[in-house]
């Protein structure tokens, strides 16, 4: 079984459990170095759930901060084992799951053995299964079989945010539209009805869209509506009767799924619209105490989250969530997948500096 060094720097810890591949549904390995890594630790109550480690204290503090991390990536393409690399004079970590999201959950394993005393009590969470569908998700599995877990007066997920602090996140809704028409051989077009020329309207009120900026609680946060894929035809000579463009619908957290899902239909008016997966966003959170305490701490400006995170299971449970964590999101499941050295040492500086008070 692979084992973990602790009292590595972030840096090295980074490196060791990169070269762990765990690709979404092969996180056993991992999860199980890291359970015996974490335990053994007297302040620390470990919990396992699947392939979810969690490790809390119980201190008695009068606040509680949970502190959270995926170990799953997307499937490897040639870019492990890790290596280092230099662009531009800067020192890099290079290979699959250095950004998303590797590093935020090796900062956080190092400071959850070496912080025996903080101010206030801690539930680390290292969960499977982000990368994949949400049914499958390691932290929503947590929330329904451990609810008494999830008390807390504020969290941090540790995705990639280039070590600054992005509150809340973006909601997303996918729909389905659809069009159909009538079939008929090629060579005789006029007999039918085409239904992907039909799809020709849906595709130009896409092309037309103009994302809105919509802020909340001061931040500024930017939607999107694109179509994602589109699927139709029978043969090379025969007429299509049916096409379906798939939209993806990035919404501001303002917007609860009904209002989400109301844009939605009211700029595809006149077709068959089917509404497939919503997931509302979360709110930034940042007037709540810990919340303003942690960004003073870290020195940071919040910025929003464009992207879906799962902060927003934060969120729906009542706890004001950021994320915060080293790394390039645009780097995100790229195949050159790299995370600045200076960063991972930054955001260990920024909580341990929050998480001990000094």
């Amino acid at each position: 079984m692979p084992t973990l060094d602790l009292t590595a720097s972030s840096v090295e810890i980074t490196r060791a459990i990169c070269d762990i591949p765990s690709v979404s549904d092969d996180e056993t390995p991992l999860a199980d170095a890291i359970e015996a890594a974490v335990s053994g630790y007297s302040h620390l109550e470990v919990i396992r759930d699947g392939d979810t480690i969690v490790a809390r204290t119980s201190l008695g503090r009068s606040r509680r901060v949970v502190i959270a991390g995926h170990i799953d990536t997307v499937p490897i393409n040639d870019n492990l084992p890790t290596r280092d690399v230099e662009i531009d004079g800067e020192a890099f970590l290079w290979g699959r799951g250095t950004v998303d999201m590797k590093a935020g959950v090796a900062v956080q394993l190092k400071l959850a053995v070496e912080l025996t005393e903080p101010p206030v009590d801690i539930t680390w969470m290292w969960y499977d299964h982000e990368e994949v569908d949400s049914a499958l998700n390691g932290l929503g599995r947590l929330a329904r079989n451990h609810p008494d877990l999830f008390v807390g007066d504020f969290a941090i997920l540790g995705e990639p945010s280039n070590g600054e602090v992005e509150g809340g996140c973006n909601g997303t809704l996918r729909a389905l539209v659809r069009t159909t028409g009538v079939r008929a051989h090629s060579a005789r077009s006029w007999i039918g009805e085409n239904a992907i020329h039909k799809a020709a309207p849906v595709l130009a009120r896409l092309a037309e869209y103009r994302a809105r900026e919509i802020e909340v609680e001061g931040l500024v946060y930017r939607e999107g509506l694109n179509a994602v894929r589109i699927t139709g035809g029978v043969a090379g000579n025969v007429i299509p009767d049916a096409c379906e463009v798939e939209v993806n619908y990035r919404f501001a957290p303002s917007r609860d799924a009904a209002a989400a899902e109301r844009v939605v239909r009211d700029v595809f008016t006149g077709f068959d619209v089917e509404i497939v997966d919503v997931a509302v966003g979360a709110r930034p959170g940042l007037d709540a105490a810990l919340a303003r305490e942690f960004v003073a701490a870290v020195g940071a400006t919040p910025q929003p989250k464009y992207g879906w995170t799962d902060v927003a299971r934060f969120s729906a449970l009542g706890i004001p969530a950021v994320n915060y964590g080293p790394g390039d999101p645009h780097l995100a499941h790229h195949d050159q997948e790299r995370v600045p050295l200076a960063q991972i040492e930054s955001v260990e500086r920024g909580l341990r500096s929050w998480l001990t008070g000094s």
